[in-house]
């Protein structure tokens, strides 16, 4: 098998635990401080780390791509016919790979789940 073949779903596990953590930070977090009346801790957050503030402005696009990223990672693991190889070596290693990334998926929709009730779910309510 190529090196370069085993190390990408782990990239695409970090890439998608980024992309979900990003989600979090711009758009779950700021609205739950401000809900516990935690308002200057976001007006610090924001002057601190002023790119939150571009992340929150594109919040849909962070979320559409981290969906699909979710979705096709999903995908990836559970596919059909998915199989390891037949070298017990390479078979220990898929299996590990395959749990781990099992964990990854379970963890980034988690947080996607968290920072999407909280961003458009938790306003509504709130309103209402």
């Amino acid at each position: 098998m190529n090196k370069n073949r085993q190390d990408s779903p782990r990239s695409w596990s970090w890439l998608l635990l980024f992309t979900t953590s990003g989600t979090l930070l711009c758009c779950a977090l700021p609205i739950t401080l401000v809900s516990l009346g935690m308002g200057a801790a976001v007006a610090t957050m924001a002057s601190s780390a002023p790119w939150l503030i571009i992340l929150s402005q594109y919040k849909l696009w962070m979320f559409l791509l981290s969906g699909v990223l979710i979705l096709l990672s999903t995908y990836a693991v559970y596919r059909p016919g998915r199989s390891c190889p037949s070298d017990p070596n390479l078979a220990a290693a898929c299996a590990q790979a395959d749990k781990w990334n099992r964990r990854f998926i379970i963890i980034s929709a988690s947080m996607w789940a968290i920072g999407f009730i909280t961003a458009y779910a938790l306003p509504l309510l709130i309103f209402l």
